[in-house]
C-alpha cells in the first residue's frame, strides 16, 4: 500500500493503560512508518483528539475502541466519532463474553470488525484485520485539508466577504455551506460552535476564527500585516497595477520599499476574469494570474507587502512622510506613492442596499460564478469590466443579461470584447435599461428594470446581480492641502498649474508629484489618468523614477 503525503491516523482508545500501551505498540511496529498512531486512555480524551484532528484537516483511517469503558461504551464512542469521521473504519475490542454485544454493534454503528482480546499473536489476529481496513479506506480516502476551510451560509454577506478576501489574496480555501453540507456541520461540531455566528474559518493549524475581521483573517492565513521596519525609502499605498508596478521598480532599483494594501493586491484589475489587450499576453491573462506574478516579482526584489492595513492619515514631518493606520500604528518614509485606485459606485436603488453580498455584488464576485450554474445572471454596466464579467459568467450561468444604460456598447467598451459578446449566444444585451428597484428576503429575488426608450418598467426573477457602474477615487482620507479635482481625483504635475499654495521647494512639482513634495500619485487615482492596466503600471514605474530624482535633492 502507498501512503498519502499526510499520514492517515489510526486511533486506539482503551481505559486499561496496559492494554492501551500494548495495542499502540503493536500498531506502531507494523504501521508506524505509513500511519500516525494516536493512543487515548478514555473516550473523552479520544474525542478531543478527534476534534483536533478534524480542525487540522488530518484524515483518520481506522478507529479501534474497547467495548467496556466506564464513561462511554465503545459503541457510544464510535457513534460520536462517526459524526466527525464518518468514513473511518471502525473496530471494537471485546472480551469473549461480549461477542454478542459486538455483533449487535455491527447494526448500531456500522461496525467493520470486532477483535477478541488478547490478539496474540498480532501477525495472525490483528494485522490481517487492520491491513484489510486500511486497504478499504485507501480505496476512497478522505482528502487531507491543508488549506483554509470556510463554513458559512450561501446568502451570508459576511461569508461572501471572507471568501472574496481569501480568493483575491490567492489563499487556497475550501467552502462548506451549512445549509446543505454535512461536512460543514461536522466541522462546526469539532470547533465547538453552533453556527449562529457565521462564517467560521478554520486555519490549517486548527485555529478557529468566528466571524473574523479581514485583519484577523490575514494574520492567521499567512499574509503579512506588520512592517519589518519603522522607516523606509518608499511607501506605496495601494496594491493595484500601479502600486505593484511601483513596488517592483522601487525594490529592484534598491529602494527600501513597502506596499500597503487595505484589501487585496490587484485592485479592480485583479478581479478581471480575462485581460486580452495587455502587452505581451496574446492569448490573454486573468487578472488574478497577472496580479500573482506581479506580487511574486515584487517580493523577489525585496519589497514588503502588507495586507489588510488601512491607511487613514498622511502627514509631513520635516523631510519625512508619515502614514498612520486605522489601529493607531504608523510608519515613515522619505517618499510616498499614492496608488489607491478607485472603488465601484453603488446602485442607489430602493431595496438593493440591504442585499449587498446576498445576491447583489459590486465588482466581479468571481467566487460566486460556480454557484450561478443553471440560473440567470444580471450584470449592470457598459465598460470593459462589465463585458469581461459577462463573458466569464456565461460559462456557468444559463443566461447572462447585460444591462446598459446607453443605446449601445460602442462608446464605452473595447471592440474585441463587443465582438466576443456578440458571438456568445448565452449573453443578451439590454440597451437603454436601468435597474430601478429590487426585492428579496434573505437574498435578492426580483429586479425592476426600466427601459428609457419605451418608458416601460418590468419585473424579472433574479438571484444574481453584479454591478460595474463608474468609479470613485479613494481619497477622502488625504489631508486638505493635497489638492484634488471636483471628483476627488488627485492633481499632479502640470494639472497643479505651477507651484501650489504652501509649496516649499524652489521648483515646480514633478509630472506625477502632488501638491505635497515627495508624495506622488499613480494609476486611476490620478486626475486625467488613462484607465488602463498598462498605463497604471507605467505610472508606477515613472513615479519611482521621479522618487529617485526627489531623493537626490534631499
Amino acid at each position: 500500500m502507498t501512503a498519502p503525503t499526510v499520514r492517515p491516523v489510526i486511533l486506539t482508545v482503551d481505559d486499561d493503560p496496559g492494554v492501551s500501551r500494548s495495542i499502540a505498540r503493536d500498531l506502531r511496529r507494523r504501521y508506524g512508518e505509513q500511519n500516525r498512531i494516536v493512543r487515548a486512555e478514555s473516550p473523552e480524551q479520544a474525542l478531543e483528539a478527534l476534534r483536533e484532528l478534524k480542525l487540522r484537516g488530518e484524515p483518520v483511517a481506522v478507529l479501534l475502541a474497547d467495548y467496556r469503558m466506564p464513561q462511554l461504551s465503545g459503541i457510544e464512542f464510535l457513534e460520536q466519532a462517526m459524526d466527525l469521521f464518518p468514513r473511518a473504519r471502525r473496530v471494537l475490542l471485546t472480551a469473549y463474553a461480549d461477542t454478542d454485544a459486538a455483533i449487535q454493534a455491527i447494526n448500531v454503528v456500522d461496525l467493520d470488525h470486532y477483535l477478541l482480546k488478547p490478539w496474540d499473536p498480532p501477525e495472525e489476529k490483528l494485522y490481517p484485520v487492520v491491513d484489510s481496513l486500511l486497504e478499504a479506506w485507501l480505496a476512497a480516502p478522505e482528502r487531507p485539508a491543508d488549506e483554509v476551510r470556510v463554513i458559512g451560509h450561501r446568502w451570508s454577506a459576511a461569508s461572501y466577504t471572507a471568501r472574496d478576501f481569501l480568493a483575491r489574496n490567492a489563499v487556497p480555501y475550501r467552502w462548506y455551506r451549512v445549509d446543505d453540507d454535512d461536512e460543514g456541520c461536522r466541522l462546526l461540531a469539532a470547533a465547538g460552535v453552533d453556527g449562529s455566528d457565521l462564517p467560521v474559518v478554520i486555519c490549517p493549524d486548527g485555529t478557529v476564527l468566528v466571524s473574523p475581521s479581514e485583519s484577523e483573517l490575514a494574520a492567521n492565513v499567512g499574509l503579512t500585516t506588520n512592517p519589518a521596519e519603522e522607516f523606509y525609502d518608499l511607501v506605496v499605498i495601494g496594491g493595484g497595477p500601479a502600486g505593484l508596478g511601483a513596488a517592483v521598480y522601487g525594490a529592484s532599483e534598491g529602494l527600501r520599499t513597502v506596499l500597503v494594501e487595505q484589501l487585496a493586491t490587484g485592485g479592480q484589475a485583479g478581479q478581471s476574469s480575462r485581460i486580452e489587450n495587455y502587452l505581451g499576453f496574446p492569448d490573454g491573462v486573468s487578472g488574478a494570474q497577472l496580479t500573482d506574478r506581479a506580487r511574486r516579482q515584487a517580493v523577489r526584489f525585496g519589497a514588503e507587502l502588507l495586507t489588510a492595513r488601512q491607511v487613514v492619515e498622511l502627514e509631513s514631518v520635516g523631510s519625512a512622510r508619515r502614514v498612520k493606520f486605522s489601529d493607531g500604528s504608523e510608519l515613515s518614509a522619505h517618499a510616498v506613492i499614492l496608488a489607491t485606485g478607485v472603488a465601484y459606485r453603488t446602485l442607489d436603488v430602493p431595496g438593493l442596499g440591504e442585499l449587498a453580498g446576498r445576491g447583489v455584488f459590486y465588482g466581479a464576485g468571481s467566487t460566486e460564478a460556480p454557484n450561478c450554474a443553471g440560473q440567470d445572471v444580471y450584470i449592470v454596466g457598459g465598460a470593459n469590466s462589465a463585458g469581461q464579467a459577462a463573458v466569464h459568467f456565461s460559462r456557468h450561468a444559463r443566461r447572462v443579461h447585460l444591462l446598459v444604460r446607453g443605446p449601445g456598447l460602442e462608446a464605452t467598451m473595447s471592440s474585441y470584447l463587443i465582438a466576443q459578446i456578440r458571438e456568445i449566444p448565452g449573453i443578451e444585451v439590454h440597451t437603454c435599461t436601468e435597474v430601478v428597484g429590487g426585492k428579496g428576503g434573505d437574498h435578492l429575488e426580483r429586479l425592476s428594470l426600466f427601459n428609457s426608450a419605451t418608458g416601460e418598467t418590468r419585473e424579472v426573477n433574479a438571484e444574481w446581480l453584479f454591478v460595474f457602474i463608474g468609479a470613485a477615487p479613494r481619497t477622502d482620507w488625504l489631508p486638505n492641502d493635497l489638492h484634488r479635482d471636483a471628483r476627488g481625483f488627485v492633481l499632479t504635475g502640470p494639472d497643479l498649474r505651477g507651484r501650489p499654495a504652501g509649496w516649499s521647494l524652489d521648483r515646480e512639482p514633478y509630472h506625477l508629484e502632488t501638491s505635497l513634495p515627495g508624495v506622488f500619485a499613480a494609476g486611476d487615482v490620478r486626475a486625467e489618468s488613462v484607465k488602463r492596466v498598462a498605463s497604471a503600471v507605467g505610472d508606477g514605474a515613472m513615479a519611482v523614477t521621479l522618487v529617485h530624482r526627489y531623493l537626490e535633492m534631499l
